[in-house]
């Protein structure tokens, strides 16, 4: 296997584009710009590769085939309507299944240069869209990228894989489409459903009759920071992966958890997201062999945090983490400053928050976040043989 780091990335992927909307491409361009002024794009072992789109051959893997025409004929049509199109949160743009499929072959190329040996990690900061569902859109996602990586994955003879979603909202595309699927473990932490879109993610929700304890889903109250966040992932995330025994680890890493970001409610630093990418290559390296695909995904914070989160993603990708203390470099916060006018620059890769956390205990009276992380190993736990109440498990 190559020690190499391949990085999926061309301006075109920016053309995933709502228009006057939340999701801009522009959290993209300026992670890259970041990247490239702090170096990161030029490490040693770190391969740029462009992406070719998915056809439709692949995206009919997880997306049914009416479901591609019609994101086909709907920028031709200014009466279209159905399949999750044509709304606030989706609306049909030009050129919108070309974009798409891009994207999705972005992260399958990630997928197929990890698996093949070609290199120990890749990364699709452009990818991440885990909302869409095989027979519509949803959450600003066309065509859901990471699902059709997955599949990729299974079709070249991969027997476990594991997907990981750290967004504020459910993976709820994801664990559809592999719900029924014991090939596929998906765990998501996310904000509880009964205060966020897409409403879905609880507990009890651990996969289909051939598939139990293949979902996980940690649903956490609003207000939860980096201690508590980082105390339910490592009272989860670790133990059900080293059931599962994977032999790749697929992430969906989006920065919406921030304490900024302005359509949740989760509190967490870029310091935080900067140790949970750090936890993830750790597992993969220790169950994996190094294995890691990561894509991008929610985060609305578009000069403020997304660009310095997924800078320090990454970084950890492709060697060294950044230390958090690093100044932004001029030339980018000139960039940001002109793309986002009156949007405040961060000068430092950090927001000076240490996070540090207690291990999860079941003993004593639990607070929220304890509560949520005791439901959780409740639900899904026996089912992969662990003990609920062992904090060693």
């Amino acid at each position: 296997m190559s020690d190499e780091t391949v990085v999926v990335w061309d301006e075109s992927l920016l053309a995933y584009d709502l228009g006057d909307h939340p999701l801009d491409p522009v959290r993209v361009e300026l992670t890259v710009a970041l990247a490239r002024e702090l170096g990161v794009l030029d490490r040693p072992g770190v391969r740029l590769v462009r992406p070719r789109p998915a056809d439709d051959a692949l995206l009919t893997r997880v997306h049914t085939a009416d479901y591609l025409d019609a994101v086909r004929a709907a920028p031709n049509d200014p009466l279209f309507a159905g399949y999750g199109l044509g709304t606030s949160d989706n609306p049909v743009f030009p050129g919108m299944h070309e974009s798409s499929a891009l994207v999705a072959g972005a992260s399958v190329a990630a997928a197929e240069a990890v698996w093949r040996g070609e290199a120990r990690r890749a990364v699709n900061v452009a990818g991440g869209l885990h909302h869409a569902m095989p027979d519509r859109a949803a959450g600003f996602c066309v065509y859901n990228d990471p699902a059709v990586a997955i599949a990729r994955l299974l079709d070249l003879g991969a027997e476990r894989i594991a997907y990981v979603d750290v967004d504020v909202h459910h993976g709820d595309g994801v664990q559809e489409v592999f719900w029924n699927d014991p090939r596929v473990l998906t765990i998501s932490l996310h904000e509880t459903p009964l205060a966020l879109f897409p409403g879905t993610g609880f507990p009890d929700e651990t996969g289909g009759p051939e598939a139990a304890g293949s979902a996980v889903n940690v649903a956490l109250p609003p207000g939860t920071g980096d201690p508590g966040w980082q105390r339910a992932f490592h009272a989860v995330v670790p133990s059900v992966l080293r059931a599962f025994r994977p032999q790749v680890l697929v992430t969906q890493c989006g920065a919406d958890a921030h304490r900024i970001d302005p359509l949740a409610d989760l509190n967490l630093s870029v310091d935080g997201q900067r140790a949970t990418y750090l936890a993830l290559r750790a597992l993969a390296d220790e169950l994996c062999d190094g294995r890691w695909v990561a894509t991008g995904g929610g985060g609305y914070a578009l000069v403020e945090v997304v660009p310095r989160a997924w800078t320090h993603l990454l970084a950890v990708a492709t060697g060294e983490p950044l230390t958090p203390a690093t100044p932004t470099p001029p030339a980018w916060r000139e960039l940001a400053a002109a793309r986002r006018p009156g949007r405040e620059v961060p000068l430092r890769m950090t927001d000076d928050v240490d996070p540090t956390h207690r291990p999860w205990q079941p003993t004593g009276e639990p607070d929220p976040v304890d509560r949520a992380v005791a439901a959780t190993r409740k639900a899904v736990f026996p089912l992969l043989g662990l003990d609920p109440h062992d904090p060693r498990d």
